[in-house]
């Protein structure tokens, strides 16, 4: 499978491209394809330990990541053509990771809600946790609609330097 990785004036590493602007940042874009979830990943992680994060924030990053990506690709897309452009940065006190697609827009939040866990299992309404547990995870989830484009921002706070 060939990505189309977004580039920019500025260069970078291949498939990573300095993004003007931006501070520490990165941008990536990839097709909206169960198969490049693993690229996102890829980037996401890569981001996470270059700015130091613990383990612990580092995996509940990827998490969100994971999720998002993955609802923009099954759920947004919906097996349409698209792609996905994810930017990433890191600030001082914080990491962050913006998804931008051209799905029909939606707010993930929207299907996000506490886990009954006073009910059964089998009693349940299906959906919705993943996204509970990924935007939990993380320390900021902001989502806006910009210029018709569905744009979510993630971000974990950095540890203090010692």
């Amino acid at each position: 499978m060939t990505f189309d990785f977004e580039a920019t004036a500025s260069g970078g590493a291949a498939g990573v491209a300095q993004a003007p602007g931006c501070g520490d940042a990165n941008a990536l874009r990839v097709p909206a394809t169960v198969e490049a979830l693993e690229p996102v990943a890829d980037f996401v992680l890569g981001l996470g330990e270059r700015a130091g994060l613990p383990e612990s924030s580092l995996y509940r990053l990827r998490l969100a990541a994971d999720e998002l990506a993955t609802n923009i690709v099954l759920h947004g897309y919906r097996g349409e053509p698209g792609a996905i452009t994810v930017h990433g940065g890191i600030d001082p006190g914080q990491v962050w990771v913006r998804f931008q697609d051209d799905a029909p827009a939606f707010d993930p939040r929207q299907g996000m809600r506490e886990p009954a866990l006073d009910v059964p299992l089998e009693e349940r309404q299906i959906g919705g946790l993943g996204v509970f547990l990924a935007f939990t995870a993380v320390d900021v989830f902001e989502y806006e609609l910009v210029a018709g484009r569905n744009v979510s921002t993630l971000v974990m706070r950095r540890p203090a330097a010692e």
